[in-house]
């Protein structure tokens, strides 16, 4: 999801710069909301467990996409089913353009071992090189972001006039998950102070792990299966601020200009996957001192033993203060 919504920035300059490009969007249907309020877009939906599996149907979506008249692909994902999809359009003499992904790079500074760190190209830099291969000069210094929606119609009456925080303590792997009694204390000390409404992200299936964050207030709200995904865009879109870990919700508050807080685990801002436009400064990283191998792992699903629980080593003062200094 959020290499999906890491595209959104890059795809609005493409059409604020080339306003007569017709563009088709290629992805799972869960994603279809991230384009919805882009101009120029059409969405064709890879059913990539049906209609479109295995490799007669990846050349059925081709043919698919085909028939959309496209002059040239962008590869933004290379992998086995784009590659057989761009041999298909190479086949046409339809000009292809693939991401680099820059793997030699990840894996020299998960590979650092105490070494100085310097950061590498963002992903997002890499998405817009392959517009450019393809004869599209983008400047993504000058951001653009989706507008801000309505709120959601089920939860507008519990809408204060507080400053609006949401947090999102969940990661596709533990490495990147900040423990959750410091999260709660996290919580605690901001309902303390009686001048925020908090938002709890996750999945259905972490609905019940949030409640135990919620404190029996009325102004902590657990959205957990509660809404679609495009209710839940309308929702981030209103926040002041996203308390994310290394994972989608904050690519998705990203789109929309939402400042984005990111803890970081055995994983780096360094590696290319921090938010759209977010500054350094808002990265809070583990104790690299302590921890002097990290990053361990791009993605999050490698790291020696003993590098188990280094998000512990983030204090929750320094994300209560970080919180703040943004909010006030």
């Amino acid at each position: 999801m959020g290499d999906v919504a890491m595209t959104v920035p890059v795809l609005l300059k493409l059409v604020e710069a080339y306003p007569d490009l017709q563009l088709t969007v290629i992805s799972r249907k869960l994603f279809k909301p991230f384009f919805d309020d882009i101009p120029n877009i059409s969405f064709l939906e890879a059913d990539v467990k049906g209609a479109h599996k295995g490799l007669v149907g990846i050349v059925k979506l081709a043919k698919q996409a085909k028939k959309q008249h496209i002059t040239a692909v962008a590869d933004l994902h290379n992998v086995i089913r784009t590659k057989v999809m761009r041999r298909y359009f190479t086949s046409f003499s339809i000009k292809v353009a693939k991401i680099d992904k820059g793997r030699a790079e990840k894996k020299a500074i998960t590979k650092a071992s105490g070494k100085p760190l310097k950061p590498i190209k963002s992903t997002h830099e890499r998405y817009a090189d392959v517009f450019r291969k393809l004869g599209y000069a983008l400047d993504l210094q000058s951001p653009l972001f989706l507008k801000r929606k309505p709120w959601p119609a089920k939860i507008s009456e519990k809408i204060t006039s507080k400053k609006r925080i949401g947090i999102a303590p969940f990661a596709a792997y533990q490495s990147k998950m900040y423990p959750l009694d410091l999260m709660k204390e996290v919580i605690q000390t901001l309902e303390a102070t009686n001048e925020y409404q908090m938002f709890l992200f996750g999945s259905l299936e972490e609905k019940n792990a949030l409640e135990t964050l919620v404190l029996n207030s009325n102004t902590i709200i657990n959205t957990a299966g509660m809404f679609s995904l495009e209710e839940e865009l309308a929702l981030i879109s209103n926040l002041d601020v996203m308390v994310s870990m290394d994972s989608g919700n904050g690519h998705l508050a990203a789109m929309y200009g939402i400042p984005v807080i990111t803890l970081w685990g055995v994983t780096h801002p360094f590696t290319g996957f921090v938010p759209f436009h977010q500054p350094m400064e808002n990265q809070l990283v583990s104790d690299v001192e302590k921890y002097p191998l990290l990053p361990t792992s791009v993605y999050g699903n490698k790291y020696p033993t003993g590098y188990e629980n280094v998000m512990e080593s983030i204090e929750p003062l320094a994300v209560i203060e970080k919180i703040k200094k943004l909010l006030d």
